[in-house]
């Protein structure tokens, strides 16, 4: 596998795979890889000949009170593990390859209707940090797909909406939840749970299941529902960010007929889930 820390062995690389006419998955992280993150490795590889990733802790998509210096940086294993996977290369920048300006200079990116709500209200500036190294990572790359997790359902959306906006030539595919033996989605955060947040977190999967249960019967009265969730989470013990239905496809509010995703997010102690069901 090999390993290229600037743009410029980067670019060099992808020309000469594009000169061979080899076709390029690319699944972009942010390092502290996990089950979920090996799964969209995966998935990726069986559709391309060589698959990229890359591990850059975005400093862009972090808020004012989210502590960037604490995100765990685990690189020497997160490189053995793509390697494992079959990762053919692996992209390391620095803040200082992508950002050269700095954040206050940057051209940002932002997609519209699809952000209005959930992720895009409760953490100010975030998608579009997103959406933006994103952009930046697929210009670099020119992957002709990229695989991206389920669980953050509202980023994938989002990137699924900049690329048909912009007339992106990058099939994106969405990669499954992986889930703990209790049900909670898999996710860096975790480890950052108590042994009795950890039991208590299978809640939320649980809740999930029920209010999707109780749609597939028929229930149509959505607002109720939610609020129902809602307050069974606060009894057992979560801050409840939001807990809705709404449109797969963009996000809106949920009609009757559509195919539908319940999202929520919620703290539990000091650690903010997100998760969401299909419907």
């Amino acid at each position: 596998m090999q390993q290229v820390h600037n743009n410029h062995e980067l670019c060099a690389q992808i020309k000469i795979w594009k000169q061979q006419r080899k076709t390029i998955a690319f699944v972009p992280t942010m390092g502290n890889l996990h089950q979920g993150h090996l799964s969209l490795l995966h998935a990726a590889h069986e559709q391309a000949d060589k698959l990229v990733s890359s591990i850059f802790v975005n400093p862009m998509q972090f808020g004012p009170n989210e502590d960037l210096s604490k995100y765990p940086r685990t690189l020497e294993q997160d490189c053995k593990a793509l390697m494992e996977h079959g990762c053919d290369l692996v992209y390391l920048p620095t803040e200082k390859d992508l950002y050269p300006q700095g954040l206050a200079h940057i051209t940002s990116v932002q997609v519209p209707d699809v952000t209005r709500f959930y992720e895009g209200e409760s953490r100010p500036g975030h998608l579009t940090g997103v959406s933006t190294i994103v952009l930046k990572l697929f210009n670099l790359v020119q992957p002709d797909l990229a695989v991206f997790g389920k669980k953050d359902y509202q980023q994938l959306q989002m990137i699924k909406k900049m690329v048909r906006d912009l007339n992106l030539p990058v099939g994106i595919i969405g990669g499954e939840t992986v889930r703990e033996k209790n049900g909670l989605a898999m996710s860096s955060r975790n480890q950052y749970l108590s042994a009795s947040e950890r039991q208590q977190s299978a809640a939320l999967y649980q809740q999930l299941g029920n209010t999707a249960k109780q749609i597939r019967a028929g229930s149509k009265d959505f607002a109720q529902l939610c609020q129902d969730a809602t307050e069974a989470l606060s009894a057992q013990g979560f801050a409840v960010d939001y807990f809705d239905v709404c449109s797969q496809k963009n996000l809106q509010p949920a009609v009757v007929g559509e195919a539908l995703v319940i999202v929520c997010a919620a703290r539990l102690g000091n650690t903010r889930l997100i998760d969401n069901i299909e419907i």
